[in-house]
């Protein structure tokens, strides 16, 4: 008999199988963790990028949508439609669809505002920022025809406070003009200022509707050049 009373098992931690001959020790079994590939949450910066990123394709759709329909022939789960998304999903960005036509104006008007303004503050001649300026409103006018149309036709059906708030910045989109203009025309009328800056924005803004010729459509490069020049010559004609 054994003179220790403390079993082999409780000795040494392990496991001895009570067999003839030499122990044989029986190592526990090991733990293996394997990884796991946890993609993290989108961080907040994320988060809004991504909200952005819808907000611009709903206006991109609306912009498409009232364009070919008029703002009236669209409804909201038609708009979420065109933007991918359900029509409840529009009421993340917006109240609702007038909220959607706000946006779409006052931004627009908002970008040719500072736009204009950048182009005049950069150019050293009269000559050399209306120039600019001319190529700034033909290049916005070939890439938003959609913009364009809507604005002539449903600014009406914005809210007062919005219609307001789209012609004060369209008034000081003109004023950006006028003040080019009188450099060049010293001795003109304001108002006749004016009427050259409206009627080149009619001549120009009427790009959309008159870029197809017997159904066919004008290449931009040569609307580009030809609006330009026609644009030129009105503005600086005595």
């Amino acid at each position: 008999m054994s003179s220790n009373p403390i079993p082999p098992r409780m000795r040494t931690g392990v496991d001895y199988l009570a067999v003839s001959g030499p122990a044989v020790v029986r190592a526990q079994p090991t733990e293996h963790h394997q990884p796991t590939d946890v993609t993290p949450p989108p961080t907040r910066t994320q988060r809004r990028d991504a909200k952005e990123a819808r907000r611009q394709s709903l206006l991109a759709a609306a912009a498409s949508q009232f364009a070919a329909r008029g703002f009236g022939g669209v409804s909201l789960e038609e708009l979420g439609a065109a933007a991918g998304v359900s029509g409840p999903a529009v009421y993340r960005h917006f109240p609702g669809k007038q909220a959607v036509l706000a946006a779409l104006l006052v931004s627009v008007s908002e970008e040719l505002l500072a736009g204009g303004q950048q182009v005049a503050a950069h150019n050293s001649t009269p000559l050399t920022a209306l120039q600019q300026l001319v190529s700034f409103h033909v290049d916005f006018a070939l890439s938003n025809p959609d913009v364009i149309r809507v604005q002539d036709r449903d600014l009406t059906n914005l809210a007062e406070p919005d219609q307001s708030a789209v012609r004060a910045l369209q008034r000081s989109y003109v004023h950006v003009w006028v003040e080019i203009l009188a450099q060049l025309h010293p001795t003109a009328d304001p108002a006749e200022l004016r009427l050259r800056a409206h009627a080149t924005f009619g001549l120009i803004n009427s790009t959309p509707h008159s870029v197809r010729s017997l159904g066919r459509k004008v290449p931009m490069k040569t609307a580009r050049p030809l609006l330009e020049a026609m644009a030129q010559a009105a503005l600086t004609a005595p």
